[in-house]
């Protein structure tokens, strides 16, 4: 298996990117939002990447980062999914983003990627509900702005993933309530009650 590749982006297509590592070129696929995210070509990269095999072709499919590459394994283990299907997701929705639709059921954020039809989205939620967890997306974010102890990070997830139920149950999109949660800078001990009132500003925006 490849795990990842590093070399310099040679050129970018309409679906794939070439990388040329000492003198061989590899064509990996992914999705427009991920190679918007890339650095201009003839910078040095390094793309997580997925072999995918089959009787008359082999195909990379490129991910910037491990998580990013994990919730795409778990995606194409979903009956009905392909590489395809999963790389089409992640070009809608970011891994955290998708985390908080599949516990909050959201059927219409994840069939807005193309190629998922609402029966689709469906059955990803039943079968990711258990592996996909809100508080692991919370925790991405408290992580990105404490650096504090793992034990402050995870406090902080508990009050944010409080405040995005809060602003679901007031009749907020699943996707924007997280979102606006996410932009909250926080301060040691803050409440729930805090956290919503700049969410809501960040909403309102």
């Amino acid at each position: 298996m490849i795990a990842y590749i590093r070399g310099k982006l040679a050129s970018v297509e309409e679906d794939k990117v070439i990388v040329d590592v000492g003198g061989v070129g590899y064509g990996i696929y992914m999705s427009v939002h991920a190679m918007s995210l890339l650095p201009p070509v003839g910078s040095e990269v390094k793309i997580h990447t997925y072999l995918n095999v089959k009787e008359d072709m082999m195909q990379l499919f490129g991910f910037h980062t491990r998580d990013d590459l994990q919730v795409f394994k778990l995606l194409i283990g979903v009956s009905g999914i392909g590489p395809k299907g999963g790389q089409s997701i992640l070009s809608v929705l970011s891994p955290d983003d998708l985390r908080f639709a599949v516990a909050s059921g959201d059927v219409k954020a994840i069939s807005a990627a193309p190629g998922i039809g609402k029966r689709t989205a469906e059955k990803l939620i039943v079968e990711l509900r258990d592996r996909l967890s809100i508080e692991d997306a919370l925790e991405h974010a408290a992580s990105a702005k404490l650096s504090a102890a793992g034990r402050a990070v995870k406090e902080d997830s508990g009050v944010r993933s409080e405040a995005v139920q809060a602003l679901v149950a007031l009749g907020y999109g699943s996707t924007e309530a997280l979102r606006a949660v996410k932009q909250v800078e926080m301060t040691e001990d803050m409440k729930v009650e805090t956290v919503l009132k700049h969410a809501l500003k960040h909403m309102a925006l």
